[in-house]
């Protein structure tokens, strides 16, 4: 296939992830769902070409950016509280899986060697970033298991990685050092998170410098690449370097970044991560026709459909054997644990053990098997077939399940934040005071009486809000809608004196943005 041909076929597959979007949203279906299903039509219709994925470039095109980006809006105080379930799960879920896997492997074909057995039990144990942020994003869970699933799956990649190295080499040579594989481990997470934390200060320093807003948004595409791609060339985890890289970035990007840059970030990144997530689930699909191939046919796959299901069993049910446990009997042998972070419902577990979606990372290590590997067929069908089952069986059933069981709030222990009302009133307040500190004249009167009214006004009805939201809701929306009744008039008489003739359209096009933003402010209360 030509480079034109393999690009007009990617033009091809994006027209089709914008219909498979239409589609999902209309069967309300989770998008990683439909798109794997319109992956794989695709790629069964005859005469379709082929599309080689190359598992080292999908690592460094998509993974990086989306890390970054998922890193990016992740609360650094709710993940340090909870770092120890994050660990719990990142860490010791990713080994027990990959123990549980790789036993059932060796039960189930026995003439796989050992370590290949546990290569495939690393590679299906870490839960997929793109794949959780996915699923996760429209559904009314709690806000710290939403955290604590983000965050475990923006760290157990770098956990996997590492186990599927040492599986690889102690197949390839025969040979395993658990104190070399330790020591080891710990070097790529600390020099990892090293690493993020100097390309982030790098990344701010020259952000500060920066002026042109265009300049800025692409700089941080680029921090996101370069924050994965050093952090491996220096032999650390690119993974937790970019995850570290992210973290700090979202925290200090409110200090760093000006208002209009940040407003035209998020609008950029959003379209592009929307893109490369729908790219990578279409390409699991699309990657259905190579493993039939290399299979040998459908009758292959169907000869090893009792050793696949049996592994795929394992693969859910180690996650539920784990969480359980680890959710309940650190609180029960510790009281001072039980009394800060009391036992969450049943619900919380179950959601968090059905929530173990594969995806991208997992097929593309699957792909970076060399091609001597013993067994490197049957685990490529077995990555496929867990990633299929985890996302089109649990990502669909996933929202119902929440709506079904969770009925109450699973808090970030010790949490006493306020309400956005009551701080919506707190910044009016601020902004007021200063106001009133700029405006006021020597002689008690003010040179902005205007600009006066108008915060006063803000202040007491934000103070009226936070005390009574449930009385004034209806009030509230009552108003929006006012509001936006009267900016759509104003956008129709600025559209009549455009197209009248009346007006520039360099006029057009700045008015028309002070009403945009006007109407993306209001929409978020009505």
């Amino acid at each position: 296939m030509t480079a034109v041909a393999r690009f007009e076929l990617i033009l091809l597959l994006m027209a089709v992830i914008v219909v498979l979007d239409l589609i999902a949203r209309r069967l309300q279906l989770p998008r990683a769902a439909a798109l794997i299903l319109g992956g794989i039509g695709f790629a069964l219709i005859p005469g379709t070409p082929d599309l080689e994925v190359d598992p080292d470039l999908v690592l460094v095109l998509f993974l990086p950016p989306l890390l970054m980006s998922s890193a990016w809006f992740t609360s650094w105080r709710d993940f340090r509280a909870d770092i120890r379930i994050i660990l719990q799960l990142a860490v010791g879920a990713v080994f027990f899986t990959t123990l549980v896997v790789g036993v059932v492997t060796h039960w189930v074909m026995p003439s796989l060697p050992w370590a290949a057995c546990f290569a495939l039990g690393a590679i299906v144990s870490p839960p997929d970033s793109v794949a959780a942020k996915a699923v996760l994003s429209k559904l009314p869970l709690p806000q710290r298991v939403i955290m604590l699933l983000e965050g475990e799956s923006l760290v157990n990649d770098a956990s996997g990685l590492v186990l599927f190295r040492f599986a690889v080499a102690a197949a390839l040579t025969g040979s395993f050092s658990l104190g070399e594989a330790t020591l080891t481990f710990a070097w790529l997470a600390i020099g990892g998170v090293a690493a993020g934390v100097a390309f982030a200060a790098f990344t701010i320093f020259v952000v500060k410098r920066m002026r042109d807003t265009d300049l800025i948004i692409i700089w941080t595409f680029l921090n996101a690449w370069i924050a994965y791609i050093a952090a491996e060339k220096l032999g650390v985890s690119g993974v937790l370097s970019t995850v570290a890289c992210g973290m700090i970035l979202g925290w200090k990007q409110h200090e760093v970044i000006n208002a209009a840059t940040r407003t035209r970030a998020l609008s950029v990144w959003g379209v592009v991560v929307f893109a490369l997530e729908s790219l990578v689930f279409i390409l699991i699909g699309l990657s259905l026709r190579g493993i039939l191939s290399r299979l040998g046919g459908a009758d292959a796959l169907v000869e090893l459909l009792p050793a696949t299901a049996a592994i795929v069993a394992a693969v859910i049910a180690a996650r539920f054997v784990w969480i359980f446990p680890g959710t309940y009997l650190p609180r029960l042998l510790l009281p001072s644990l039980r009394a800060k972070d009391p036992y969450p419902p049943l619900a919380v577990p179950f959601i968090m053990s059905w929530a173990g979606l594969r995806g991208v990372v997992s097929l593309a290590i699957a792909l970076s098997l060399p091609e001597h590997f013993p067994g490197r067929d049957f685990i490529l069908a077995v990555t496929f077939a867990v990633i299929l089952v985890t996302v089109l069986v649990q990502g669909t059933t996933l929202a119902p399940l929440v709506r079904l069981l969770v009925k109450g709030e699973f808090s970030v222990l010790n949490a006493s934040h306020l309400t956005e009302a009551e701080t919506r009133a707190l910044v009016a307040a601020a902004q007021l005071a200063a106001l009133e500190k700029e405006s006021l004249n020597p002689d008690g009167t003010h040179r902005h009486p205007r600009l006066m009214e108008q915060y006063s006004y803000r202040v007491n009805a934000a103070k009226r809000f936070s005390e009574e939201s449930e009385t004034l809701a209806p009030h509230r929306v009552d108003h929006y809608s006012a509001v936006l009744a009267a900016n759509a008039a104003g956008r129709a008489e600025l559209l009549r004196l455009h197209r009248s003739g009346q007006i520039h359209d360099s006029v057009l096009h700045e008015i028309e943005q002070g009403l945009d933003l006007e109407e993306v402010n209001v929409r978020r209360y009505v």
